[in-house]
């Protein structure tokens, strides 16, 4: 039986100061903690209203009741099974692959999308300043559909990261070279910008190239979405090859 404690340090676990604090995460859903349990990431607890619903070897699981699983869930409609997992510790970044760099992304369903994009065009390495949204916020996790075990994902000061990579650095402008006569090497960065203020001024003056998406229709569209904008960028990275 599930204890009222219990129920208030999942829900607590959806604020990122205690997800830091114990180094745990929560996903919702079966595809999402199945992902999660055939990945590196470590199991900490999972709850399922019925035990057949993930794998019998796995010790961790406990079964608890559908109203339990409301209470603790992030969720309107809850599904089946919530996983509770240690967030992995950070391993040193490769700079002779692709890496894509976020620079204040504040919104969890682009964050999550990108996720997914690294992971359907091959880029294994995810580089975010401090104040990008939270991986693990629980609206990421969904939105990622289980792409983030696929994604090596590190947060950091990005002004220092680039000092110290050596590498090219393109960034996503408005005003850059068009993208669709760049011919790109077999590794660099590529940095996007803020939703609403692009890259900032102190990154802005490390870029290597600027880079932007030619617009064909009318002007009254003033910007991509910044996830649609990195689909593109990521298959021109891509097709160059």
């Amino acid at each position: 039986m599930v204890v009222k404690s219990q129920i208030k340090f999942i829900k607590n676990l959806q604020q990122k100061k205690c997800r830091l604090e114990h180094g745990l995460f929560v996903v919702e859903g079966i595809k999402s903690v199945k992902e999660l349990l055939n990945s590196h990431f470590k199991v900490y607890k999972i709850y399922a209203t019925e035990l057949n619903l993930v794998s019998s070897s796995i010790q961790e699981v406990e079964l608890i009741a559908e109203s339990d699983l409301k209470r603790m869930s992030n969720l309107k409609t809850p599904n089946k099974v919530l996983g509770v997992f240690h967030i992995p510790k950070p391993v040193e970044i490769d700079y002779s692959e692709w890496i894509l760099a976020l620079d204040d992304i504040r919104d969890p369903g682009n964050l999550g999308t990108i996720i997914r994009l690294c992971d359907w065009f091959g880029i294994q390495q995810l580089v975010c300043s401090p104040n990008t949204v939270d991986c693990y916020n629980s609206k990421v996790l969904q939105a990622t559909m289980g792409s983030i075990t696929r994604v090596q994902i590190s947060y950091t000061n990005l002004v220092d990261f680039i000092k110290g990579s050596g590498s090219q650095v393109y960034g996503a402008f408005m005003d850059g070279n068009k993208v669709y006569n760049e011919t790109f090497n077999f590794a660099g960065i590529m940095v996007m910008g803020n939703e609403a203020n692009g890259i900032s001024s102190e990154v802005e003056a490390l870029i290597t190239k600027k880079v932007t998406i030619p617009q064909f229709g009318k002007t009254t569209t003033e910007s991509l979405n910044v996830a649609t904008a990195t689909a593109i960028l990521l298959n021109e990275l891509r097709r160059s090859e």
